[in-house]
């Protein structure tokens, strides 16, 4: 088979399918050493091929057509769910649990299993390599529930970086909000921000000063915060928004127009029955339908404690003879 010629003035397969949001860069090199990816009919052996805006560009047969202008999604990954499209053990995933109407996805990072919280999805996969880079530098912001006893002073030895079994970990930022002891120890609620996002980069660290992650929320990734999100829910990042907080990160020619989503969330019922593989539903014991949790504003954040005014002294009342 002839090899394809080379396009000078083109870009490189794997980027161009992944503006287009077949993968990310790092997968479509994958599909392209099982043989999967095509150019003009040819099926490619090797991703340092450029292609040009005329090239028809395929994958397991299918047309990927021309990349569309990039769209960002706020989702709030419940527990109980791992973040990939294929899970070789049969356990369900983020992208099962999405609503309908979505555009085909991938995440901006990952959580795992366990984790819960601010999960970005985007049709863009370059936007997606570009925000995972630890070079973006991208503050993450996590609500983390522990078991075990810790002080400030010891939090903050993390500023400084920590290895933990031969890996380097950057400044991390955390603050002790609250302390409680229960009937089977103590338990803290401490808030993380750190800018790596390792894998299992928190547990891994609070781990190493005796303390046993057993929640983990994240609240913000960038400018993008959980804020009320409900558990399950999918949230469109307009337009304007993509163009004033993701300029140099997505190409000039992917960047959207207008100022309106164009996705519609579905009912609040719909989204706790998917979200039911995680934690969002709660049941009964009648054997009634399970209702959905609740979560109120500011439900994630450390509550702060009221101010006491000082008690003014009434006079007292007379009573009537």
């Amino acid at each position: 088979m002839a090899p394809i010629a080379p396009v000078h003035d083109g870009e490189r397969i794997a980027k161009a399918l992944a503006r287009a949001g077949v993968a990310s860069r790092r997968d479509i090199e994958r599909l392209i050493e099982m043989g999967r990816v095509a150019v003009n009919g040819q099926v490619l052996a090797t991703p340092a091929v450029k292609v040009g805006a005329g090239d028809i560009l395929t994958v397991d047969g299918a047309v990927v057509n021309a990349a569309e202008p990039t769209r960002v999604f706020r989702y709030h990954k419940p527990a109980g769910l791992v973040t990939t499209h294929k899970d070789p053990k049969g356990r369900p995933t983020v992208f099962d649990a999405l609503p309908p109407g979505l555009p085909r996805v991938i995440s901006i990072g990952r959580l795992d299993l366990s984790s819960e919280g601010l999960l970005l999805l985007t049709t863009d996969g370059g936007l997606s390599r570009a925000l995972e880079l630890p070079s973006s530098a991208w503050v993450r912001r996590y609500r983390v529930r522990a078991l075990g006893r810790i002080d400030q002073a010891r939090l903050d030895t993390l500023k400084d970086g920590i290895t933990v079994e031969g890996v380097r970990y950057g400044a991390i930022e955390a603050t002790l909000d609250k302390a409680k002891e229960g009937p089977t120890g103590a338990n803290v609620w401490i808030t993380v921000t750190l800018t790596e996002g390792k894998n299992r980069e928190i547990r891994r660290v609070l781990e190493t000063l005796g303390l046993a992650v057993n929640r983990l929320i994240r609240l913000a990734y960038g400018p993008f915060a959980l804020g009320t999100l409900a558990p399950g829910a999918v949230e469109e990042v307009g337009p304007r928004v993509i163009r004033e907080q993701l300029v140099g990160l997505v190409a000039p020619a992917n960047m959207p127009i207008g100022d309106r989503a164009a996705f519609k969330p579905p009912s609040p019922v719909g989204l706790a029955r998917r979200a039911a593989g995680g934690k969002a539903m709660q049941g009964n014991t009648r054997g009634e339908p399970a209702a959905p949790i609740t979560y109120k504003p500011g439900w994630a954040r450390p509550k702060k404690k009221p101010a006491v005014k000082p008690r003014a002294d009434k006079p007292r009342r007379r009573k009537p003879s």
